[in-house]
């Protein structure tokens, strides 16, 4: 019984020594099926034909399981945004791809090859992913006699410029204050989930803060951030994995405020401030006329710099300058029009524009407080008002007796004093009414300045 327990003791120690020896085998890589031959390295340098047998595998996975999967860890560095064609929807960027994976046939000893621990080798000589971008829309130019960077564990690392022009969702509403948001997917286009997943080769934000750092000062653009989010797609039966990161940029908006927003407030400003030129004047209209026909020569000269398609906000604007300016120079010529009309024959005023008038004329309204008692109350005298100073004066002078009789009133004078004292307090009405839609209409103006600068500030600083 002795005997036996120590013979099976034996046999046991026997075994635990052989697994030993085998995995230090393993480790060292005298083991391993697998490992590279490279003895003499040292002294002739790295011969070719040790690595033949692993190249003449480039065409099958790199794996000594089909149950396992290959993993190949992705990260990517943008270093610029070329151009976003909002016509096509597209952006034209260039990045550079890193990957990553493990190749159980590129394995060798350091120490048995002149302590070489990493080789570049052309990619043409090893697998490679077939990674692709799912919005690319041109055929990858990738430069051609890459290499790629092998260690002695077996790590491959393949990294490669990219000029990508990718499909992207274009929002311009906001133009040219928008931001948006593209995204890169990376899958593989033959390769379901069974043989290969993708993993990521650095943090996000580490991915991100690089390519900040690179970009910052190019362009028009500037990237906010990249997020990444991991997916899987199904294609018939068949399931890809996906990795998926989400560029946000923001457009640089200085070169279009400086050379869209200001000059057209500028154009705008003078306009409102035309409304301190007398109604009764003739040089308004002209001026206006003027400042509008010079806003639809900027618009010509600056509709470049807009977007091709869509409705951005910044062209709503445009269209309520313009609609403001021309509404101002239609109540300039109807004013004039009205002040005219009122010198020569005044008509009488609608009931419900007299009430109007009396309520927006009264203290603590809209409108500023405009005096009822003719045209002394209200500072102009008829002088002021166009057309023939003749019948101004004859309009804004109430006659006497004996000017009634010598000319020709054939009534008493009394009725001829009354009758002109009455077109007396309608020119002072319509000269009110006038002045009244002057305030309106330039305090239309201040409120839409104020507006437009407080949007811009916002949309800025967000």
């Amino acid at each position: 019984m002795e005997r036996g327990w120590l013979h099976g003791e034996g046999f046991l120690l026997c075994l635990l020594l052989h697994l030993l020896l085998q995995g230090s085998l393993l480790s060292t890589g005298r083991g391993d099926t697998f490992a590279i031959n490279c003895s003499g390295f040292e002294q002739q340098g790295v011969d070719p034909a040790a690595f033949q047998a692993a190249f003449d595998r480039k065409a099958f996975l790199p794996v000594t399981n089909y149950s396992i999967p290959v993993r190949v860890n992705i990260s990517f560095t943008l270093s610029a945004i070329l151009e976003v064609n909002v016509q096509h929807q597209m952006m034209t960027s260039f990045l550079w791809l890193n990957m990553r994976w493990y190749s159980p046939f590129m394995r060798w000893n350091p120490e048995e090859c002149g302590g070489i621990r990493k080789l570049s080798i052309a990619t043409e000589n090893l697998w490679l992913p077939d990674i692709f971008i799912k919005e690319l829309i041109t055929v990858d130019e990738t430069l051609t006699g890459l290499m790629a960077y092998v260690s002695s564990e077996g790590k491959v690392r393949y990294d490669k410029p990219m000029k990508v022009i990718t499909i992207c969702s274009l929002d311009i509403f906001y133009f040219p204050f928008d931001e948006q948001n593209c995204t890169f997917t990376f899958n593989s286009f033959i390769y379901t989930v069974e043989n290969m997943v993708l993993g990521m080769e650095k943090k996000v934000q580490e991915i991100s803060n690089i390519s900040q750092k690179l970009i910052q000062s190019k362009g028009e653009w500037a990237l906010l951030g990249i997020h990444q989010s991991t997916m899987k797609t199904i294609v018939g039966a068949n399931q890809y994995d996906q990795l998926v990161f989400h560029v946000a940029i923001r457009r640089k908006p200085r070169l279009y405020v400086i050379n869209l927003l200001v000059p057209s407030s500028f154009l705008v400003a003078i306009d409102a401030l035309s409304f301190y030129l007398p109604a009764e004047s003739e040089n308004r209209a002209p001026f206006k006329m003027t400042l509008l026909l010079g806003y639809n020569v900027f618009l010509l000269m600056m509709n470049d710099l807009l977007p091709d398609t869509g409705t951005p906000l910044i062209n709503v604007y445009f269209t309520l300058c313009l609609s403001l300016m021309v509404l101002s120079l239609l109540e300039t010529i109807f004013i004039t029009y009205l002040l005219h009309l009122a010198t020569t024959q005044p008509p009488p005023m609608p009931p419900w524009l007299h009430s109007l008038l009396l309520h927006c004329t009264s203290p603590m309204k809209c409108c500023p407080t405009a005096p009822r008692k003719g045209n002394k109350d209200l500072g102009l005298t008829p002088t002021h008002l166009p057309g023939l100073k003749e019948p101004v004066e004859f309009v804004g002078k109430v006659p006497g007796p004996q000017e009634a009789e010598s000319n020709g009133c054939p009534g008493s004078a009394r009725i001829c004093q009354e009758d002109a004292a009455q077109k007396q307090h309608l020119v002072s009405l319509w000269i009110q009414f006038s002045r009244m839609m002057d305030t309106l209409l330039f305090r239309l103006y201040l409120f839409f300045m104020a507006t437009s600068i407080i949007t811009v500030i916002v949309l800025w600083n967000t």
